[in-house]
């Protein structure tokens, strides 16, 4: 990663400074037209950092699912060299973010994955390995020519219906949400890549997608400092780089407009009354809980900086923001922003950390130990384990396509053959009398809760009549949310894996066989248990 070098700050014109507040969202996957047309917006309005996306079809504007994401294996190689052709471009050197919260596979194919947030809440005093996991997902950021990475989240998931936090979060313990935390963040920071804890004041406790409509946080000011602040001031007195304020409504607080428009939550209960000097930086800005309300181009952006914003994430009317910003405000609050982000700039240049490619030999390491410390038990009966090892079990597997190495593994230690409810029903259903036990590999198809997870109502009549009829070990390589609809019953037993890496995969299957014990502890409560 070359060293790159800032002009005098003093060299910077107004207008200079009014376009670094900006940070439009590009797409590795974009055409050559698309690609020209941001090189001439970096160019003429001295853009100040940029967001990587996947694609458009990836995207905050496509939740409603209605774009084909399309598979490039060369993402990785494509994102190096845009990110080239960008800085190449500005005339003044851009801060360059990204979504990693699990790792740059987050947004791009062929690159180390992490576990998700939610795992990583189930381990028990993991923080050193949460630890390595931030520093591992900066280097690889920085191999890539990236400088700011829009996590950790540290929202406190404390709705079970949660549509768009849930995984992404460490849990609803707000302790354990900041310590790890704390960690994440140590790691990226001793790597030399900036933050961004998200998503202000709070987004874990409500049943609305903010990229689709806008979330109501009806709580006082004293509940959320009693919970949802909670970590956010705790981080702040740390220290970190820049906060990430989210699309919510919260009445008690400002009942005039989203907390990304409110001077009161921004620059009231942020900046004054919890003491953040840094950047503060909005949520996706094309995001429907609060496009759809300013339809006049640029006056979202505005609004948002009048109210305090520094960073205008993802804004799609650059020169209409411009515009009215350079003719509403001051030229000391232009001033206040900017010199924030200079600064942020200046730390982030200064770095000589190198790192020259992805360390895959790392993450498998670090996934292989996290997998050996979150394995959760849900026993109901606990005696049922040692009974299935020894007995004519169905090994049944619900893989969604999804590679099963578990499965496998259990055929080839016992001599069951898989039966995979998709593709085998008829011999499952003739099998079906031979047992009372069942040992069942969940893969669930999505991770997010929309459509029931991705779950036919086949599969999910099927799942439910096991429970119902036979002694079922269940082992759940995904979202733990998951068992809220699967009807559990109470001597169901289940043992929650939260990933299904090949590490993961193993480290079950060394369960199943005693080799290992279950460690990890639920970070979240479920309607089930």
């Amino acid at each position: 990663m070359n060293k790159i070098h800032l002009p005098s700050k003093d060299q910077v014109t107004l207008f200079q400074k009014v376009g670094q507040l900006f940070m439009p969202a590009v797409f590795i996957n974009d055409t050559e037209e698309e690609v020209q047309k941001m090189e001439q917006l970096i160019a003429n309005y001295n853009i100040g950092s940029l967001c990587f996306f996947h694609s458009r079809a990836s995207a905050a504007t496509n939740f409603e699912g209605k774009k084909q994401i399309v598979y490039n294996e060369k993402s990785y190689g494509r994102l190096v060299e845009l990110i080239a052709r960008y800085q190449k471009a500005a005339k003044i050197p851009l801060l360059i973010a990204i979504d990693a919260e699990w790792g740059l596979a987050m947004r791009i194919e062929n690159t180390p994955q992490y576990p998700y947030a939610i795992t990583l809440g189930a381990l028990q005093n993991g923080e050193d390995l949460i630890y390595q996991i931030g520093k591992s997902i900066g280097r690889d950021c920085l191999s890539a020519g990236i400088h700011w990475n829009l996590a950790p989240v540290v929202d406190i998931n404390s709705n079970p219906e949660n549509p768009v936090i849930g995984y992404r979060s460490f849990g609803d313990d707000k302790q354990k949400v900041f310590t790890k935390a704390k960690a994440f963040i140590g790691g990226m920071s001793d790597a030399g890549i900036l933050n961004s804890i998200k998503h202000f004041p709070g987004h874990g406790d409500t049943a609305t997608d903010s990229h689709l409509g806008l979330p109501v946080i009806d709580k006082s000011l004293e509940e959320l400092q009693n919970n949802e602040l909670y970590p956010f001031q705790e981080l702040i007195q740390k220290g970190v780089d820049s906060v990430m304020v989210g699309h919510l409504l919260l009445p008690q607080l400002d009942s005039e407009g989203p907390s990304t428009t409110s001077n009161k939550i921004i620059t009231g209960l942020l900046r004054n009354q919890m003491g953040f000097d840094g950047v503060i930086i909005s949520d996706a800005l094309n995001m429907h809980a609060v496009s759809k309300t300013f339809p006049e181009k640029g006056t979202l952006e505005a609004k948002s900086f009048s109210a305090g914003m520094d960073v205008l994430c993802f804004s799609e009317n650059i020169k209409e923001g411009i515009d009215i910003i350079l003719h509403q405000e001051t030229e000391d609050r232009i001033e206040e922003s900017f010199h924030r982000i200079w600064k942020l700039k200046e730390k982030a240049f200064s770095n000589t950390n190198k790192s020259d490619e992805l360390d895959w030999e790392t993450a498998s390491k670090i996934n292989q130990q996290v997998a050996q410390n979150c394995l959760t038990e849900r026993f109901g009966s606990p005696e049922l384990l040692e009974e299935i090892q020894t007995s004519n079990f169905l090994n049944v597997a619900i893989t969604n396509s999804k590679t099963n190495l578990f499965s496998k593994g259990l055929e080839e230690a016992f001599g069951h053959p898989v039966l995979n409810t998709s593709s085998d029903r008829e011999i499952f259903r003739l099998k079906h009398d031979e047992t009372e036990t069942v040992v069942l590999a969940i893969f669930p198809p999505a991770v997010k809760p929309k459509d029931r997870f991705g779950f036919e109502d086949g599969v999910l009549k099927t799942i439910k009549y096991l429970f119902k009829t036979k002694k079922v070990l269940l082992y759940l390589f995904g979202n733990p949310y998951v068992l809220d609809i699967l009807e559990i019953q109470p001597k169901t037993n289940v043992v929650l894996i939260y990933q299904d890496f090949p590490e993961f995969q193993q480290v079950a299957l060394q369960h199943f066989t005693g080799k290992i014990s279950a460690t990890g502890s639920l970070p979240i409560k479920l309607k089930t248990f």
